[in-house]
């Protein structure tokens, strides 16, 4: 799942990025409404979690730009205000999901969790592929019965691979999906983190690599 946090309030957009990360998020952070916008046009996101007191671009223009160009994504409006007219303005601009501040942190995971879900092509909260079995909403892989114990990371690229339906995944797209723009794209990291989820899984394996094009399942 990767996340486009919108924040101007550093300690703010800190504590709310760890604590996705900590929850298996790829995040990236806009100070500014367009910075916002121009990571948005670059990278896929799932989610974006949008202030809406931004500066340079105001957080409705960047709602409304984002819900016209790019309709899959999904919007967590996140702002200070929070009666029920502000509400119904914010998601009348193109937000999906609303919450004012302050707010309890595992709400603001559940719906980033739920938004995910519903980006892009629908899915089922859970996927299944023979006797694997991964909760989305529960952050848990089943395999045979086994509870598996996965990194942030390994359950990304199982997450990606399954919704893919047996279609093959590049590696760019997996590094697009599954980790941050900081990530190096010449890096080892997925082909790593792969090679740790095979090992987890077991045998028979499942992850197939599809020599010069990616893996699938």
């Amino acid at each position: 799942m990767r996340v486009l946090l919108a924040e101007d309030e550093p300690r703010v957009a800190a504590a709310i990025a760890k604590g996705l990360r900590r929850h298996g998020a790829a995040v990236d952070v806009a100070p500014d409404g367009a910075d916002a916008l121009f990571h948005a046009r670059v990278h896929p996101y799932d989610v974006v979690v949008l202030d809406r007191d931004l500066p340079a671009v105001h957080g409705d223009e960047v709602c409304r730009t984002l819900h016209a160009e790019q309709p899959e994504t999904k919007i967590l409006m996140l702002t200070a205000a929070r009666s029920t007219d502000d509400l119904v303005a914010g998601l009348a601009l193109g937000a999906d999901d609303y919450l004012g501040k302050p707010f309890r942190f595992d709400e603001l995971v559940a719906r980033v969790h739920a938004l995910a879900r519903r980006a892009g092509a629908a899915r089922p909260a859970v996927l299944r592929v023979g006797d694997v079995e991964l909760d989305s909403g529960r952050r848990t892989v089943v395999r045979g019965g086994r509870e598996l114990s996965l990194s942030p990371k390994e359950f990304g690229v199982l997450e990606a691979l399954m919704a893919a339906d047996g279609a093959v995944v590049s590696l760019e797209e997996l590094l697009e999906r599954v980790w941050d723009a900081n990530v190096d794209p010449f890096t080892n990291s997925a082909r790593m983190t792969i090679m740790k989820l095979r090992r987890k899984l077991g045998e028979p394996g499942v992850v197939e690599t599809v020599p010069g094009v990616g893996y699938r399942i």
